[in-house]
């Protein structure tokens, strides 16, 4: 079994989302930090272990209602040793590096075996744990402590526990994508960053040639710090350092997208496009459309109102796809700014940064099949003076 397709399993995806610390290795399953109390009365951690049950994938009934345990005998609270659950102390090397001390046995009442695994370790757990909790009421198994992804070949430094806990494992698979480019990092591509690395995407490649400088730092996710302000990285060094901590494979590109470099963006299953000139937004979106590479365009408009006390302004996702998109220079702007827009300015507006990048996420998913999309709707505005959230540029029959 691999290590993805036992913690699919309803059985040990409960004792995961319980918050044991399960680990699964050359077909085995350990549960780590178990307190139990050795002979001295002090308490310490084991090691659960029991071997896997499988058919081609599928994960079966416990072989047998027995585990071992890596560490010393546990004891009753008192140090005399729990003979109730003794088989064995010999010690085993089950696989080179890791090795066993003891074999428990101890079936469950009116059984011959365990109906399942989760039944199986919590039964182990809960004789062995309440001795140590006699002695230090904290002595829980269940740790929450974040652990490795048990996936070897996830994307991600530790387990996607939200998916699991909300059984959307299948439904996030979709969102599998095996290349996307987000073109600009300022405020509203940092917010897709934000966003995309908690998805499954095999690369997240970024494309912004600017330093990431104190005013970025307002409108950005997250909290920069002073020293980090001081380094003077670029915008997509320092964004791929951040989150490189939770998703694997997101690549920097500190360079601009122009005539120069424009044929890489053909090798992209997606692109977002967050720029802020509509001349550049022209260059790359004349490109996709032409090689028929699905993109969201995301784009903000901020005005100073009539009073110049206050904001109005707009923002806008647009969806170009293979099959629609005669729809985009219709609705984008695709010159430079007008010189009343002020958001040019670096005026921070993290909030509605955000939003627009979230309505362009949303659009993605909803691409994918991630999302239902009744209307497939390819453009979409909010505005914040009249809270308004409109749709257009619908195909004209469903599914095209």
């Amino acid at each position: 079994m691999s290590p993805k397709q036992a913690a699919l399993n309803p059985d040990l995806k409960r004792l995961l989302d319980e918050g044991y610390e399960v680990d699964f290795q050359n077909g085995y399953l350990l549960v780590r930090s178990i307190p139990y109390v050795d002979a001295a009365r002090s308490v310490r951690t084991g090691i659960l272990v029991t071997d896997l049950n499988e058919n081609v994938g599928e994960l079966l009934l416990p072989k047998d209602h027995q585990v071992w345990f890596a560490g010393e005998f546990p004891c009753h609270h008192t140090g005399a040793p729990i003979e109730a659950i003794r088989h064995t102390s010999d010690r085993l090397v089950l696989w080179d590096g890791f090795q066993v001390d003891h074999r428990f046995s101890n079936k469950p009442h009116g059984l011959t075996n365990y109906p399942d695994y989760y039944s199986k370790i919590k039964n182990y757990a809960q004789i062995i744990c309440s001795e140590a909790q006699v002695i230090d009421p904290t002595a829980y198994p269940r740790t929450f402590k974040v652990l490795g992804s048990v996936d070897e070949n996830s994307v991600f430094r530790y387990r996607d526990s939200a998916s699991s806990r909300a059984n959307i494992f299948a439904v996030s698979a979709k969102l599998a994508t095996a290349k996307i480019a987000i073109i600009g990092l300022g405020g509203t591509g940092a917010y897709v960053l934000d966003l995309l690395a908690k998805t499954p995407i095999r690369q997240i490649h970024l494309f912004d040639g600017d330093l990431f400088l104190q005013h970025n730092a307002f409108r950005a996710p997250g909290a920069a710090s002073i020293e980090i302000l001081g380094r003077k990285l670029t915008k997509v060094d320092y964004y791929a350092g951040l989150y490189d901590a939770m998703h694997r494979g997101i690549v920097p590109h500190g360079e601009y997208v122009t005539v120069e470099n424009l044929d890489q963006l053909g090798a992209y299953d997606f692109v977002f496009l967050c720029v802020d000139k509509g001349s550049v937004r022209k260059l790359i979106s004349d490109f996709l459309r032409q090689k028929s590479v699905p993109f969201v365009d995301a784009g903000m408009g901020l005005m100073m109102g009539p009073d110049a006390d206050n904001l109005l302004g707009t923002c806008r996702v647009t969806l170009s796809t293979a099959t629609k998109t005669d729809h985009f220079p219709i609705h984008v702007p695709l010159d430079d700014d007008p010189l009343d827009d002020i958001y040019g300015t670096n005026i921070q507006v993290a909030d509605m940064n955000a939003l627009c990048a979230t309505l362009a996420v949303i659009k993605w998913k909803q691409f994918c099949g991630f999302y239902q999309d009744l209307f497939q709707v390819h453009h979409t505005t909010f505005s914040i003076n009249s809270h308004s959230l409109t749709r257009g540029a619908m195909p004209d029959k469903p599914g095209a």
